[in-house]
């Protein structure tokens, strides 16, 4: 066990020694003690170092060369999301979605294709934008977290699709991965 003496920037030096000579009585029942606030940024990085030094050693889970268990795929698709998030703020078609149609992986390049899937053709407006500028802006910002992510350069074919009804269909829904 370790003790943490949480809030003591709430008292003073003296009470915190006396506190501390307390617990220092029953020392044989736990391993270390350590005061910490958080509001004052104190012990954190003490607190950390204690509880990594009393975890016990055991063989990697995953091959430590591998960056993610998740899909590329799916890591892709997911910025692409995130990208579309931070570029339409406001106006966000919550019923959007990102099918990966293709990756194409070279030792210096992805190619990715993709399909922004919408319900409406309003929202296809919106993704798209006056004079396309959204779905650039869209573009450059996923292309920009791909290759940020893979470190690799990033070729981005994205376009916009509208499905009525796919939200409402379990079919449609499983087409672009989710599972029932």
């Amino acid at each position: 066990h370790i003790v943490v003496l949480t809030k003591i920037d709430l008292v003073s030096n003296e009470e915190l020694l006396k506190k501390i000579a307390e617990y220092q009585k029953y020392q044989d029942r736990f391993l270390e003690l350590v005061p910490v606030s958080v509001k004052k940024n104190i012990g954190k990085e003490e607190l950390l170092d204690t509880i990594v030094k009393y975890l016990p050693e055991h063989p990697y889970y995953y091959d430590p060369e591998l960056l993610t268990t998740e899909n590329i795929r799916d890591i892709y698709k997911e910025l692409i999301r995130e990208a579309i998030f931070e570029s339409v703020s406001d106006e966000i078609p919550y019923e959007s979605d990102v099918v990966i149609e293709k990756i194409e992986e070279l030792p210096e390049l992805d190619r990715v294709y993709a399909t922004i899937i919408v319900e409406k053709p309003s929202q296809k407006g919106i993704i798209i934008g006056k004079g396309g500028e959204t779905i650039k802006r869209i573009g450059r910002r996923a292309r920009k977290l791909m290759e940020e992510f893979s470190g690799k350069k990033i070729y981005l074919d994205l376009h916009v699709s509208v499905k009525r009804g796919w939200t409402k269909s379990k079919s449609e829904l499983e087409k672009i991965g989710y599972i029932f």
